[in-house]
């Protein structure tokens, strides 16, 4: 390898055993040298008829048996040879398909989204520098010339590997079989598929060389962005054909192997350049290079090829390249193009790019951020919009996807479904008032505490107070057993700060978890692909129905679902409100404006919304319940028009300018009696105004406001202190407006189960 390379002689490995270095050499080139033949030992004579007949008889008895098993173990395997030769095609006709299959992306409608996967011709082995193939089965499968398509070491020693670290860490699947999975398998672990994997990784080993192997698995695998096979991946990284790659290079595609998606060049460069770095330093304890030539290899810099934007419009740039590291390993025996039919909406997917993109050119400035993200979800989970950033040409990280940020208050609503279904009520009654735990004392946003409040004041003005208190009582344990049921799968960090979203989360999983909320309770499996063909036959992948298990009661979502619309009627959500239908949803704002949040939706979508920087850098005073309020207010807007107005899960939903005698008797008294009756929310396209919603949420409500009836200030905010006296005489006000406007009726007594919300201007 060194000669090949031309860096320098190459040391003897003292690190493999001598059989592998002998072998690895010779198939790399790696020097002239030979391994001297080891003399073998002198063949001591038996009398096999001598030794059987010492033998007592049940252990002759054994011995039989076992010779009838391997007897029986051959001929299974030699059945089994013969039947994949029958089933399966040549290996070796891929080298007759000189060209990749083009990818095709397909809207809901049918309608084309985007064309990847530039063709390209198979690369030959003998075609390729010796770099490559020696970086990669120094990375994947340093045993690849000793073994015979199983590796039972290597299998022993991830499985150590795994126990030790107490998660799957390490894989012990060798390079053939991860070629007979790519080639002839799906990706379900399941014993029956590794069965079949084991079983066709030895047939691949007699029917094709060690060369042949590596070639066709070069030519095969995934490595991100849509690139299919080694050659592809040059391309697409580097911008020229693999031959031409120096060993950083290689390196850094090797690298690929382990998570394309992960480790791509097009979204993460860093991460990229860090693994090629590790994969340089195991080619060195393999043997394959030098001490001398890592450090010149270290030492130089790699620089990857511009995006190829030209090839996906910029509104779909971020999504195709999810739709691509999302899709199943298909067969590439078939000709003709792949096509993949997804659940994306293409208009709204045009519309959520625009808004993202011009509301931070037009406002980014003054707030202070220069990023935003956005995912529009149905109620099945599939994703309508998906928006990774304001510019895919300047960035391709998708902050959708693979950003990870803490969610601050949008945590909560998991923590006061927690705290339902230990029942209470948004009417049950917390204390807001200093807190400390240990050396931690959280505080409210405006450093005021009310006293007592109920559940929903507490979560539609986003009490941190009350939600560490909560999260006390109920256990922090049974706040994550909701958020994983929900759909969370991120490390979620034990301690009283959870309460609080501490823990980092991506926008993509945050939002699926929301989408429990609007579909009435169903678990929610976020995804784009509907199922991919491979030119005019049967779908080879059709995704999962809908899953349909229930993670939370109706009951309990429609108890949140009153809560979180009262966030966005008369809390720090007011923002997002629509004109048309009732909506609910979180704010979040982290520490020093870090990252701003709002996740809301209706009983058709979620839609989710992070506005921030990538380093961190804190935002002029940006909450969740202004800009990222603003941009999911304009896409739902959009994503809406043409759908009904539909109540959301657990409740009802009363226009303003509606009695509640308009309801009939018996609904009525539905509502009034019954315990797990659907609650009253209600909607206007007017915002509530400040003085009223700050005494709402000092004071506990008595009664419950008839919307129509109020009238809206002519100031947005207090011209007096919030104080006994203005609480007193504000509640003095709305109790003599309802007399004025009902003389003959005394004022109705809040019930319970009915959300009481007023209604202004601001």
């Amino acid at each position: 390898m060194g000669k090949a390379l031309g860096l320098g002689k190459t040391p003897a490995p003292p690190t493999l055993p001598a059989p592998f270095q002998s072998v690895a050499q010779q198939a790399f080139d790696f020097g002239d040298e030979t391994v001297p033949a080891q003399p073998s030992p002198p063949q001591q004579r038996t009398t096999t008829g001598s030794l059987l007949g010492r033998l007592k008889l049940k252990y002759r008895l054994a011995l039989s048996f076992g010779v009838a098993a391997t007897g029986g173990i051959i001929l299974t395997f030699a059945a089994m040879m013969v039947y994949y030769t029958v089933v399966f095609p040549d290996p070796l006709a891929l080298r007759n398909n000189d060209r990749a299959p083009l990818i095709r992306i397909l809207a809901r409608d049918g309608t084309t989204i985007a064309e990847r996967g530039a063709a390209h011709e198979y690369v030959r082995l003998a075609d390729l520098p010796k770099l490559i193939p020696a970086a990669v089965v120094a990375t994947e499968d340093r045993r690849f010339f000793d073994h015979y398509g199983v590796d039972p070491f290597g299998m022993f020693r991830a499985m150590f590997a795994n126990l030790r670290a107490g998660r799957f860490a390490q894989g012990g699947s060798t390079l053939t079989q991860q070629l007979a999975k790519n080639l002839f398998l799906t990706q379900e672990r399941t014993l029956t598929r590794k069965i079949a994997e084991l079983g066709l990784a030895l047939w691949l080993e007699v029917r094709l060389t060690k060369d042949e192997i590596l070639e066709l698995y070069l030519n095969q695998c995934y490595f991100g962005a849509g690139a299919y096979g080694v050659g592809s991946a040059s391309e697409r990284y580097f911008g020229k054909p693999a031959r031409s790659l120096n060993l950083a290079e290689a390196a850094v595609i090797a690298g690929l192997l382990k998570a394309p998606s992960k480790y791509s060049p097009a979204t993460n460069p860093d991460a990229a350049r860090e693994r090629g770095r590790v994969v340089v330093s195991l080619m060195r304890d393999a043997g394959f290079i030098s001490p001398e030539q890592e450090k010149i290899v270290l030492a130089q810099p790699v620089v990857f090829a511009d995006p190829k934007t030209t090839v996906v419009a910029s509104d779909t740039g971020y999504v195709v390249d999810y739709i691509l590291d999302q899709m199943p390993p298909i067969s590439q025996t078939a000709s003709g193009e792949v096509i993949v039919q997804t659940t994306l909406d293409r208009d709204l997917q045009r519309s959520a790019q625009k808004i993202v993109k011009d509301t931070l050119a037009r406002k980014g400035a003054a707030f202070g951020a220069s990023q935003a993200a956005l995912v529009v979800l149905d109620k099945e989970g599939g994703i309508r919009a998906l928006v990774g950033g304001r510019d895919y040409a300047e960035s391709q990280f998708d902050r959708a996807v693979k950003a990870k940020r803490q969610p601050g208050s949008a945590f909560k609503p998991f923590v006061y479904l927690a705290a339902l279904d230990r029942g209470m009520t948004p009417d049950s009654v917390m204390f807001d008032a200093p807190v400390t735990i240990g050396d931690w004392s959280p505080k409210n946003d405006n450093n005021k505490y009310a006293g007592e409040i109920t559940l929903r004041q507490a979560l539609a003005q986003s009490v941190n107070t009350v939600a560490v208190r909560l999260n006390q009582d109920v256990g922090q344990g049974r706040t994550i057993a909701v958020a994983r049921r929900l759909g969370i799968r991120s490390d979620l960090h034990e301690g009283p700060s959870l309460a609080l979203g501490t823990s980092e989360v991506s926008l993509l999983e945050m939002s699926g978890a929301y989408a429990v909320f609007s579909n009435g309770g169903e678990a929610v499996e976020p995804h784009i692909i509907s199922q991919v063909r491979v030119g005019n036959v049967s779908p080879v992948y059709v995704s999962p129905p809908p899953r349909t298990d229930r993670v939370a009661s109706v009951d309990e979502i429609g108890a949140l679902n009153d809560m979180l619309n009262a966030v966005v009627v008369s809390g720090t959500g007011r923002r997002a409100a629509l004109p048309d239908r009732p909506v609910a949803g979180k704010t979040g704002t982290t520490q020093d404006f870090r990252d701003a949040w709002f996740i809301g939706y209706t009983s058709q979508l979620t839609a989710g919304v992070w506005v921030g920087n990538d380093n961190g850098k804190p935002m002029i005073r940006t909450t969740g319940g202004s800009l990222p309020a603003e941009i999911w207010n304009q896409i739902m807007r959009v994503a809406h028009q043409g759908l009904p107005s539909a109540p959301l899960p657990g409740t009802v939903a009363s226009r303003p300018e509606v009695d509640d005698a308009v309801l009939p008797v018996d609904e009525a008294a539905h509502v009034s009696k019954t315990p797990s009756a659907p609650r009253v929310v209600q909607y206007h396209e007017a915002l509530p105004s400040a003085a009223r919603d700050a005494a709402q949420r000092i004071a506990p409500p008595r009664v419950a406001e008839k919307a129509a009836d109020i009238q809206p200030p002519s100031q947005s905010h207090p011209t007096s202190n919030i104080d006994d006296d203005f609480i007193a005489r504000a509640l003095a006000d709305e109790l003599e407006q309802q007399r004025d406007a009902m003389p003959d009726q005394e004022p109705v007594e809040a019930r319970p189960g009915v959300a009481a919300f007023a209604i202004g201007a601001r």
